[in-house]
């Protein structure tokens, strides 16, 4: 690999705009997964007006305004936080899965990094364990990935 150019984005929020929009529903899960985004954020030097957080009903809800979002080009990546916890009917996979495949869309069309911060687990015991504060926490790791891919996408050349 020594002598292949190798590009990377580093996890800097310095000078960076990132979004995050945040479900509602599982509020109890939600709440961690965004307080790890945000402190995240300010570890890694961003400014608190440079960040915006957007609330929306839940995870179902997430693609849509993750897309006004992007398209506005106003920000550097945006990323998602939910939670959806499998029951008993199907629900679940219906949610979950237009979910991701909404904000795979969005990333896509609009070229803004999406991070996928959304938890899709069997058990509530599961998303405690993903949401600790001070831990393992999937909203702090969407965050570090936000940041690298915006500063990864700033190196590549632009395109049509």
């Amino acid at each position: 690999m020594s002598e292949v150019r190798v590009i990377e984005g580093k996890p800097d929020a310095r000078g960076r705009r990132v979004a995050i929009v945040a479900a509602r529903f599982n509020e109890f899960i939600v709440s961690n997964l965004l307080e790890g985004a945000i402190d995240t954020w300010r570890q890694r030097g961003g400014a608190s007006e440079d960040l915006l957080v957007a609330r929306v009903p839940g995870a179902f809800e997430l693609p849509v305004a993750v897309r006004k979002l992007g398209a506005s080009h106003r920000y550097d990546a945006v990323v998602a936080l939910g939670c959806v916890i499998r029951g008993d009917t199907p629900h679940f996979d219906y949610v979950a899965g237009e979910c991701a495949r909404g904000l795979q869309l969005v990333s896509l069309e609009t070229g803004v990094p999406v991070a996928f911060g959304v938890l899709t687990v069997n058990t509530t015991e599961q998303a405690l364990a993903r949401a600790s504060t001070g831990g393992a926490n999937k909203g702090a790791e969407a965050m570090q990935a936000a940041l690298e891919m915006a500063g990864l996408l700033a190196q590549l050349p632009a395109g049509e």
